[in-house]
């Protein structure tokens, strides 16, 4: 698939972090107004954190094979959560109410978060949907990668890097040190 460029999408890939940093803290609210904090989500061995959106192709293409992944992470108690930080201002297919509803379609299981004000994306600086961050159970920032090594058309034959560098860092405490960027539409700032 070529990649989408123009006013609606721009193709970005993720940049590298401080790996071993503290992650930013976060309390955010549910499409419904329940304020989740970082700690409420942080499982005893790690946290996933997804800036994930409702209309980037992107993330319709990994969003069944992302749901998947939160369950096996689960079975290991690695926490998740899912944040949205795009302006749905100027998107309104990223709304509150059709978050909820992308949500229940795809049967997300951990809190699809609103960053109204965009400071949670900017704190982890991430520029893309998805963007997926993986914190050790300390908070440290321990991975910055893509979810696997599918093609967008074909998911068939795919190794599940995010879900194997976290239970690495789970086991180990050691951070994968090949990590592949994520790529995807680019958040979309006010």
């Amino acid at each position: 698939m070529p990649p989408m460029q123009g006013a609606r999408h721009m193709l970005l890939k993720s940049a590298t972090v401080n790996l071993g940093q503290p992650a930013p803290d976060f309390t955010l609210p549910t499409p419904d107004g329940t304020l989740i904090s970082r700690t409420e989500v942080m499982g005893s061995n790690g946290l996933l954190v997804a800036f994930i959106c409702n209309h980037c192709p992107y993330v319709v293409a990994v969003i069944d094979r992302l749901v998947a992944d939160i369950a096996q992470l689960a079975k290991d108690d690695i926490g998740a959560v899912c944040i949205m930080s795009n302006d749905w201002a100027s998107y309104p297919a990223d709304s509150p109410e059709k978050m909820t509803e992308f949500a229940a379609r795809h049967g997300l299981t951990v809190p699809y978060l609103v960053d109204a004000d965009q400071s949670v994306a900017r704190g982890f600086d991430a520029v893309c949907t998805p963007d997926f961050f993986g914190l050790d159970r300390d908070g440290m920032l321990a991975y910055r990668g893509r979810l696997d090594d599918a093609r967008l058309g074909d998911a068939s034959n795919r190794t599940p890097e995010l879900v194997n560098a976290m239970r690495q860092i789970a086991q180990t405490g050691q951070a994968p040190a090949e990590q592949t960027a994520a790529m995807g539409c680019s958040i979309k700032w006010r």
